[in-house]
């Protein structure tokens, strides 16, 4: 996600406190938010896959999938 895309979704953010959004503004802030998440998950998957458990005894264990 490019920080163009979070600074419109910020922007969003404001207007919709403030003025209120149109149909197609709500219909983008959906669909940003949307992305927003996708590429939120896939990060945090990324970070899950390359950790390790490493027990008392020496030996290395990585996480699973449950």
């Amino acid at each position: 996600m490019t920080q163009e895309k979070i600074d419109r979704i910020n922007h969003l953010a404001r207007k919709k406190r403030t003025e209120g959004l149109t149909d197609e503004e709500h219909a983008e802030q959906k669909d940003l938010h949307k992305e927003y998440i996708a590429s939120y998950r896939a990060s945090l998957r990324g970070i899950l896959d390359n950790t390790v458990i490493e027990r008392p005894d020496g030996t290395r264990e990585a996480l699973k999938k449950k």
